[in-house]
């Protein structure tokens, strides 16, 4: 068994494994067509998964099923029936129900909402399948295949949050892969971590004219929000929030008996981001107060109720672990200059868990993700190399079994 790429790439079986990713290559692009004109809306993945499912199950993976919350997974099995390297994509993309998923194709661009994010990456998936079996390739380690749920905005990671916490197969991952986002050169092994709030200021309301003087949540929410523009946040480890998105209120001429807005907090240091989240409620507190000290209370006072709604821990995976180096030593073998970068990604629960995890590129080109416009490349030969390093960095990764 060996995790040397230098020694898997040449050996015939690898290069018999990249010869069949080539094969391969248009039916990869019929695949990713196909899985993008099924809507995968947020929380509403199921369309999806179900054929994701049967794709699995024609590819031969053992033990494919979907989980409690609604992931995809198939197992190839390795020759030491134990630990388990992930390879996942998600199946979520951003777009709300009724959007138009029908790719268009100019060239070799394809455009479609979600094409790339991460549609792109199940196709990529499939087309590993086919190649390790093709080439005959044995692992020492289990490879799971995963499509999981919610990884986009208020899904706050919850497929693979649940696959390492509820999954049956939780305990016995030792590695993950996602493989999200399109550059190969871009490697991830830093997770910016995320709380995500709505904050919703309380009040009794009142005619504007005749209640003028009671307390009003519209000014506590103002005294929050010019004080949360004064925290002071580093630029190393990045570091930032926003307030994002803002209602309230019922008519011109009343004094709101509720606004609210919904705030993002986000660091790549997990002591950064809870030292900010303190700040914040703080701030929260404070203007609770100076409202109420303000105003006319005698109808009722200011409260504030605070929800969490998202909560993505920050993590690091060290550069000596065995998927980082393999990583890197995949991305130079096929001509990239890998660039460490931190993003918010599955891989930020295995991160916070001390479980080595990256996120890898699944290759091409593409840009305008999150867009109706989105589109990917599929030209062959900058395609085909993404697909090799990125299968290489799994086959070493799992562990290369020579004989």
């Amino acid at each position: 068994m060996t995790n040397d790429t230098g020694l898997i790439r040449s050996h015939p079986r690898f290069e018999k494994a990249a010869e069949a990713l080539r094969a391969g290559h248009d039916r990869f692009v019929e695949e990713l067509i196909a899985l993008t004109e099924i809507p995968a809306p947020p929380f509403k993945e199921e369309k999806r998964a179900a054929a994701y499912e049967e794709m699995f199950r024609a590819l031969g993976l053992e033990e494919v099923e979907r989980d409690g919350i609604g992931n995809v997974t198939g197992l190839r099995r390795g020759r030491g029936n134990g630990p388990i390297v992930v390879a996942s994509s998600h199946l979520d993309t951003v777009f709300p129900e009724g959007t138009d998923v029908k790719v268009r194709r100019e060239g070799t661009k394809l455009f479609a909402p979600g094409v790339g994010d991460d549609t792109r990456g199940l196709a990529t998936l499939l087309a590993f399948i086919r190649a390790l079996d093709a080439a005959g390739i044995e692992t020492e380690q289990d490879i799971l295949f995963v499509g999981d749920v919610g990884e986009e905005g208020k899904g706050d990671l919850r497929g693979i949050r649940y696959l390492f916490t509820e999954n049956p197969y939780r305990e016995r991952i030792a590695s993950f892969f996602t493989f999200d986002g399109i550059e190969t050169q871009d490697l991830v092994t830093a997770g910016v971590g995320s709380y995500r709030y709505k904050v919703a200021f309380k009040g009794p309301g009142g005619h504007s004219l005749g209640a003028f003087g009671t307390v009003n949540p519209a000014y506590a929410l103002g005294a929050f929000l010019v004080g949360m523009s004064k925290i002071e946040v580093p630029g190393d480890p990045r570091s930032s929030y926003c307030a994002s998105t803002f209602q309230g209120g019922t008519s011109v001429n009343a004094i709101p008996e509720e606004v609210w807005t919904e705030i993002d907090l986000r660091s790549e240091s997990a002591e950064v981001l809870d030292r900010v989240d303190g700040e914040v409620k703080a701030l929260i507190e404070e203007a609770v107060k100076g409202e109420n000290a303000r105003g006319d209370t005698s109808n009722g006072e200011i409260t504030c109720e605070l929800t969490r709604i998202g909560n993505r821990p920050a993590g690091t995976t060290p550069h000596n672990t065995t998927i980082v180096e393999a990583s890197v030593a995949a991305i130079k073998a096929y001509g990239f200059e890998p660039e460490f970068s931190a993003s918010s990604t599955d891989a930020n629960i295995p991160m916070s868990l001390g479980v080595p995890a990256v996120k890898f590129g699944h290759g091409g080109a593409g840009g305008r993700a999150h867009t109706l416009e989105e589109w990917v490349d599929v030209e062959p030969e900058l395609s085909l190399r993404g697909h090799c390093a990125g299968l290489l960095a799994l086959v070493a990764t799992a562990g290369f079994v020579e004989a």
